[in-house]
């Protein structure tokens, strides 16, 4: 099988893709459980009883974000190195809150004190809510441009400030990540949970799916109207990695848009992140919690495939110096590189999947009282 470089680019961009919607649909419930922790869990039993519904799972959930960070690495040294300057603080702050998850899991029931199990609990809460606002907020400020040029000598330089971040458009962004995890954690505890603590899963799912397309759809406006977007408009004859500075670009109110009306089949990203949250709403209220799951898992796809196809060939752009913007042609490692790791990900990404559904399949089960009230010493 001959690949060529450029194909080999594009299918990085999609593999990148796979990585990011299999971190969100698999750690983002899990991380959605650790939210809702502290406010539905009423008692020590129901709290024992929405972590056990992830126990088995979150740390191989996590790998997905490790590789496609690995992968961030091999495939886009460039785009790397940028978010690694400009986002580092940022980037701390989800390591250290990260840091809470692993030990919350495993201290939280090794000593039957209230104290000490409600402060896990809110560690839990912590290393579950910072990620997916700072991922959020991280999109959001792609979107606008990240502040960043490279010398006469190729070298990277950030003249942003993590206050800068903080913008409004990224704040937003920010609500629409932290809204998903928390829609496709109530639904996973709808379909483990029974009683009570189903119940209160099943208003917060309708309640978080009316509030994510609403602020989807804002965030679309604030797209389509309020910022401008990024176009290339001439690339150079030879098009190779490692020279970001010999395209021109340009930018646009709705330039974002753009790859709508070349690729109308790009639409179907976001139209079916509306219908999967008019699922969820739906098939909660009429007690179906595996079709709500379903609606779910499509609304978190559409939303990070409309995010991708709307930048596309974008990665990183510059909102310094937009002919510098990282795109994908432009900004990815050697042919040898991408060779050998394309080939690692044909034969390991299937395993993984694999494995990840036979253990899911292993393990399925409804979590009650019972459960936790005889397995004391064996489960979270």
């Amino acid at each position: 099988m001959i690949l060529d470089y450029e194909t080999l680019k594009l299918i990085w961009w999609l593999l990148m893709g796979v990585l990011l919607i299999g971190f969100a649909l698999t750690d983002g419930f899990d991380m959605g459980v650790g939210i809702l922790l502290p406010f539905i869990g009423h008692t020590d039993e129901e709290r024992r009883i929405m972590i056990n519904t992830v126990g088995p799972h979150w740390e191989g959930n996590q790998v997905w974000l490790v590789t496609a960070g690995g992968a961030l690495f091999a495939a886009w040294p460039l785009v790397y190195a940028m978010a690694f300057s400009g986002f580092y603080l940022a980037m701390m702050l989800t390591l250290f809150a990260l840091f809470l998850r692993p030990v919350g899991f495993d201290y939280r029931s090794k000593l039957d004190n209230s104290r000490w199990r409600s402060s896990w609990d809110w560690g839990l809460f912590v290393g579950s809510v910072v990620p997916p606002i700072i991922f959020g907020v991280a999109f959001g400020n792609l979107l606008l441009g990240v502040p960043f040029y490279f010398d006469d000598m190729m070298r990277p330089n950030y003249t942003g400030g993590f206050l800068q971040l903080l913008n409004p458009f990224a704040l937003l962004s920010g609500v629409v990540s932290l809204l998903m995890i928390v829609m496709h954690g109530s639904v996973w505890l709808q379909i483990r949970t029974l009683d009570s603590l189903e119940w209160r899963a099943t208003q917060v799912a309708k309640a978080s799916s009316v509030a994510l397309l609403i602020a989807f759809a804002l965030a679309g406006l604030w797209v389509s109207f309020g910022m401008d977007g990024y176009v290339v408009s001439a690339m150079p004859a030879a098009n190779s990695s490692f020279t970001p500075d010999m395209k021109e670009v340009t930018t646009q109110v709705g330039g974002w848009l753009l790859n709508y009306q070349q690729y109308p089949w790009m639409i179907l990203a976001p139209a079916f992140a509306f219908l999967g949250m008019i699922g969820v709403y739906l098939f909660s209220h009429l007690s179906r919690p595996g079709m709500a799951f379903i609606s779910s898992a499509v609304t978190l796809t559409g939303i990070i495939l409309t995010a991708g196809f709307s930048m596309f060939p974008f990665v990183m752009p510059s909102s310094d110096a937009v002919n510098h913007s990282l795109t994908m042609w432009d900004a990815t490692s050697s042919l040898l590189t991408l060779k050998i790791m394309f080939w690692v990900a044909i034969v390991m990404v299937p395993i993984i999947i694999c494995y990840s559904f036979w253990t899911y399949r292993r393990m399925w089960r409804r979590i009650d009282v019972n459960f936790i009230r005889g397995n004391q010493h064996s489960t979270y």
